[in-house]
C-alpha cells in the first residue's frame, strides 16, 4: 500500500467519527485570498503558482504558535527548528533546498531580514492574520528574492484587533505570556498593542531561549487614503546547542546525545527594532497608490563553541566572539489599476539598502567529548582579531499584470530590472604573528527576470471547479552574505534559476474540499554552499543543480468544527556539475550525486476537531524520508516518522490546552550546521505544553 492510500484511511475515518459528533450543518467556508503573488488581493486558485494560505482560524484549532507547527501541514515544505541561528531559528525546506538564507520571509510586505539572511529567530506570530506559503521563485514584485519559496506573515490590523491573554507552561522550564490590546481611539487613529514574552527550554540543561516581542501598530484616515505607522522591538537570548559530529559514514557514538561543547556561559544575543510606514491612496475608483518605508536595526552578539576533532587531545574546539551590526532599509511605491474589465496592472519602484558590520576574534580550547565541565570563557582570550564590512544596494523597476482572457482563462505576466551593488572588505590581524591580512572586493550587476503563466478553469458547477496552472519563472540574487570570522572577501557569483511548475487546483463539494497537485523543474546556477578550506568553514558557489518533484495536498473541512489536511512530496534534487576538493587536493565531480540532507518524500495528515465551545482535540503525523548526510552520498540516514497532538476545552470567553510535540521522542539529524564540517543539529526531544487564552 503507498504512503498516500495509508494515511487517506486515517484520514477518512477521523472524519467520520468526528462528524457524529459535530452538529450536522454544512460548513460555510469563508473567502480566501493571497497578495504574495500578485500584490492585490486575489482567488489562489487563480494564480499560476502553488499558494497555502493558513487563517488565523486554522491556527488557533491547531494550537499552532511556532513556524514549524504553522507550517507542519503545507505541502512541499518541513521547517527544522534551530541550526546554527540558534534554538530559536529554524531552517526551513522548499523543494527539495534545507537553507536557512534560500528562501524570501516576507512580514506585512516587507522583507524580514531585509538586504540580507531572513531574520527567523525574532520572528514572534502572535496578532497573525494569515500565513501566506507561495513554492518556487519570489514574485517580480519583491526586491530581496528566493528561488524556492516565500513565507509571508500578514498581521491583522488595529480595527481588527481583538483582546487576549495568554499564559502557557511546558516541560524543561518552558513557560510565556502575551497580551494583544486594541488602544483607545484619539484623533481618528486606530491602534493596537502586542506584547509577548516566552521562554523555551530543552533536554539539555544548557540550551535554552527567552524571546521578548512588543508591536505597536497606528492607522488613521488622511485626506483619501491612510496614513500607517508600526514600531516593533525584540530582543532574543540563546544559549545554543552544540551540533553533533559524524564520524566517517555514522554519526559517532563517542559523544552522549544532548552533549554540549560550547564554553560555559555560551550565547547569541539578537535585538532587533523597526520602524515601517506608509500611506495607501486611492486615486480615482479603480488606482491604489501604496508607498512603503521601512528602517531596521539589528544587533547579534555572539560568544560561542563547536568540536572540530572527536578525540580528547588539546585542542578539540574551536570558539568566536563577534558582534553584528546590520541596517536595512526597504522603500516601495506602487501603483495598481484595474481600470478595464478583466485587468489589472500593478507597477512600482523599489529600493533595499543593507550595512553590515561584524567584529570578532576565534581561540581554540579543548572540551570533554560528553560536554562536562566546560572552559570559561575568560580563560581563552582571542587569537586574532577580524572586521567584516558589507554594503548592498538592490534598486527595481517592477511591472506586473493579471488578464481575465477568456470567462475561463487567466495569463498573467511579470518583468523586473534590478541593478545591484555591493562592495566587502575583511581584515584580519593575527596576535601571534603580528602580520595582518586586508582585502576588499565589489561587484555590481544589472538584469532582467520575469515570469509567465496561466490559469485555465477546465471545469465548473457552481462554486465548485477545476483548475490547470502553469508557470515559468526566472530570477537571480546576489549570493548571500557570511559573516562568519573565517569569510572571505570575496564576492560570490550571484545564484540563478529558471523554473517551471504545472498543476491543477480544484475546490470541491462546495469549496470544503480543496486539492492541489503540482509537478515542477527548476534548473539552478551557482548555488553557495558550505565547504571546508585549510579546516575553516567558507561559502562557496556549487555549480550547476537540478531540483524536480511534485506535491500533493488536500484539505476537507467535514463541518464546521472538524478539518483534515493531507500533504505529500517528492523531491529530487542532484548536482548536475560540480567538482569539490574534500582536503585530499584532488576534484571529485558530483555530477548525479543528490544534495545533502534532501529527502526524497515528505509527508503530512492533521486532524482538527474545534468547535466554538466544548472539547476540542487536534492530532497531526509528519514523515521526513532518508537523506544522505554527506555530497558524496555514503552516508545514509533513515526516514521517521513524529507525531504531535492535542486536547483541550472551549468556552465563549476563554480556551484551556495541553499539547504535544514529537511525542515518540524521535531524535534524528535535521539540518547540517555551516560553522563545523560534518556536524548536524538533531531534533529537539518531546516537548509538552499547557496554555491558557482569555478572549476579552
Amino acid at each position: 500500500m503507498t504512503f498516500r492510500a495509508r494515511t487517506a484511511l486515517p484520514t477518512v475515518a477521523l472524519c467520520l467519527a468526528a462528524s457524529a459528533l459535530a452538529a450536522q450543518t454544512a460548513a460555510q467556508p469563508s473567502a480566501v485570498v493571497e497578495v504574495t503573488a500578485t500584490r492585490f488581493p486575489e482567488d489562489p486558485a487563480k494564480v499560476p503558482a502553488s499558494i497555502t494560505v493558513i487563517t488565523a482560524r486554522e491556527l488557533a484549532d491547531r494550537g499552532a504558535m511556532d513556524l514549524r507547527s504553522a507550517l507542519a501541514l503545507a505541502a512541499g515544505v518541513t521547517i527544522a527548528p534551530g541550526g546554527d541561528g540558534g534554538p530559536a531559528s529554524s531552517v526551513p525546506e522548499f523543494w527539495g533546498l534545507k537553507e536557512f538564507d534560500a528562501f524570501l520571509l516576507v512580514v506585512d510586505g516587507v522583507p524580514w531580514g531585509g538586504a540580507f539572511n531572513p531574520a527567523l529567530s525574532t520572528l514572534s506570530l502572535e496578532g497573525v492574520e494569515r500565513i501566506e506559503v507561495q513554492r518556487g521563485a519570489a514574485p517580480v514584485m519583491y526586491g530581496a528574492t528566493s528561488f524556492v519559496g516565500v513565507i509571508h506573515i500578514i498581521r491583522g490590523v488595529p480595527a481588527d484587533t481583538q483582546g487576549l491573554a495568554r499564559l502557557s507552561l511546558g516541560a524543561h522550564g518552558s513557560g510565556g505570556a502575551a497580551l494583544a490590546l486594541r488602544l483607545p481611539s484619539s484623533g481618528g487613529w486606530d491602534s493596537s498593542l502586542i506584547a509577548d514574552h516566552d521562554k523555551q527550554g530543552f533536554d539539555d540543561a544548557r540550551t535554552d531561549f527567552k524571546r521578548s516581542h512588543l508591536l505597536w501598530r497606528n492607522r488613521v484616515q488622511a485626506l483619501d487614503g491612510v496614513f500607517r505607522f508600526d514600531l516593533e522591538g525584540t530582543g532574543v537570548d540563546q544559549h545554543p546547542a552544540s551540533p553533533f559530529p559524524r564520524v566517517g559514514k555514522a554519526l559517532t557514538n563517542l559523544v552522549p546525545l544532548d552533549a554540549n561543547h560550547n564554553p560555559a556561559g555560551a550565547f547569541i544575543n539578537d535585538r532587533r527594532f523597526t520602524f515601517t510606514t506608509g500611506y495607501d491612496e486611492t486615486l480615482g475608483d479603480s488606482t491604489l497608490w501604496s508607498t512603503t518605508l521601512s528602517l531596521s536595526r539589528a544587533r547579534q552578539d555572539v560568544f560561542r563553541g563547536f568540536l572540530i576533532d572527536v578525540v580528547a587531545t588539546s585542542p578539540n574546539a574551536h570558539g568566536f566572539r563577534e558582534r553584528v551590526d546590520l541596517t536595512d532599509v526597504y522603500f516601495d511605491s506602487h501603483l495598481t489599476w484595474t481600470q478595464q474589465a478583466g485587468l489589472k496592472v500593478v507597477a512600482g519602484v523599489d529600493h533595499l539598502h543593507g550595512q553590515g558590520v561584524g567584529r570578532g576574534g576565534d581561540f581554540d580550547y579543548v572540551v570533554n567529548l560528553d560536554g562536562s565541565n566546560p572552559p570559561p570563557g575568560t580563560a581563552h582570550p582571542n587569537q586574532a582579531e577580524i572586521r567584516i564590512d558589507d554594503q548592498r544596494d538592490f534598486s527595481g523597476l517592477y511591472l506586473f499584470a493579471q488578464w481575465q482572457a477568456a470567462p475561463r482563462l487567466v495569463l498573467d505576466a511579470g518583468l523586473r530590472l534590478t541593478h545591484t551593488r555591493e562592495t566587502r572588505q575583511a581584515s584580519t590581524l593575527d596576535f601571534a604573528s603580528a602580520v595582518q591580512e586586508r582585502g576588499t572586493d565589489s561587484r555590481t550587476t544589472t538584469r532582467l527576470s520575469g515570469s509567465a503563466g496561466a490559469t485555465w478553469t477546465a471545469w465548473q458547477s457552481g462554486e465548485d471547479r477545476v483548475n490547470l496552472f502553469a508557470g515559468l519563472r526566472s530570477t537571480f540574487k546576489p549570493a548571500a552574505v557570511d559573516f562568519g570570522l573565517d569569510s572571505s572577501p570575496t564576492i560570490l557569483k550571484p545564484e540563478t534559476a529558471t523554473s517551471y511548475d504545472l498543476g491543477v487546483k480544484t475546490d470541491l463539494l462546495g469549496k470544503r474540499l480543496g486539492i492541489e497537485l503540482s509537478t515542477f523543474l527548476m534548473d539552478f546556477k551557482n548555488l553557495v554552499v558550505p565547504q571546508t578550506v585549510a579546516g575553516s568553514p567558507v561559502l562557496v558557489n556549487a555549480g550547476t543543480e537540478r531540483f524536480q518533484g511534485a506535491e500533493f495536498s488536500a484539505v476537507y473541512r467535514c463541518t464546521p468544527e472538524v478539518a483534515t489536511r493531507l500533504a505529500y512530496s517528492y523531491h529530487d534534487t542532484r548536482f548536475r556539475d560540480y567538482q569539490k576538493d574534500f582536503g585530499d587536493g584532488t576534484l571529485t565531480q558530483l555530477a548525479g550525486k543528490r544534495l545533502e540532507m534532501s529527502p526524497y518524500h515528505l509527508g503530512g495528515l492533521g486532524f482538527a476537531y474545534a468547535p466554538a465551545k466544548g472539547l476540542t482535540a487536534t492530532a497531526e503525523m509528519n514523515y521526513i524520508g532518508a537523506v544522505l548526510l554527506n555530497q558524496r552520498n555514503t552516508a545514509p540516514s533513515g526516514g521517521y516518522a513524529t507525531f504531535a497532538a492535542s486536547l483541550g476545552w472551549r468556552e465563549r470567553t476563554w480556551e484551556l490546552r495541553l499539547s504535544g510535540q514529537n511525542l515518540t521522542d524521535r531524535r534524528k539529524p535535521i539540518s547540517e550546521s555551516e560553522l563545523g564540517d560534518a556536524q548536524y543539529y538533531i531534533l529537539p526531544g518531546r516537548q509538552l505544553n499547557a496554555s491558557f487564552r482569555f478572549r476579552f
